[in-house]
């Protein structure tokens, strides 16, 4: 519950220090909003979810893809987090860049 919250208080300080700027690829600030709000809905199921080492996993969206990269330590790992994403209302598409790298001990 922690890392939620700290989570959404990060997404709402990177949307306050941007304001209304429009980053390339994005016809409007509103378009700008709703993938700040996407990325963190995603990176918050990735959080929630305990076979998924979220720290591990960077989310960015554009228009509704989710580009997820990082690293998992299995496939399943990596085929979870993908699943989490998909299922996350408002995504259209995702990208997987996610490459798998066992842990060292």
């Amino acid at each position: 519950m922690k890392l939620q919250a700290a989570i959404l208080a990060a997404s709402l300080v990177v949307l306050g220090a941007s304001g209304c700027a429009v980053t390339s690829g994005q016809s409007t600030a509103g378009e700008y909003v709703d993938d700040a709000a996407l990325t963190a809905s995603v990176k918050t199921k990735l959080a929630e979810d305990t076979s998924v080492s979220a720290s591990r996993i960077s989310v960015e969206s554009m228009k509704g893809v989710v580009q997820l990269s990082g690293f998992a330590t299995s496939t399943a790992e990596k085929q979870r987090a993908v699943e989490l994403a998909r299922s996350t209302k408002g995504v259209r598409s995702v990208q997987d860049s996610i490459q798998v790298q066992p842990k060292m001990n």
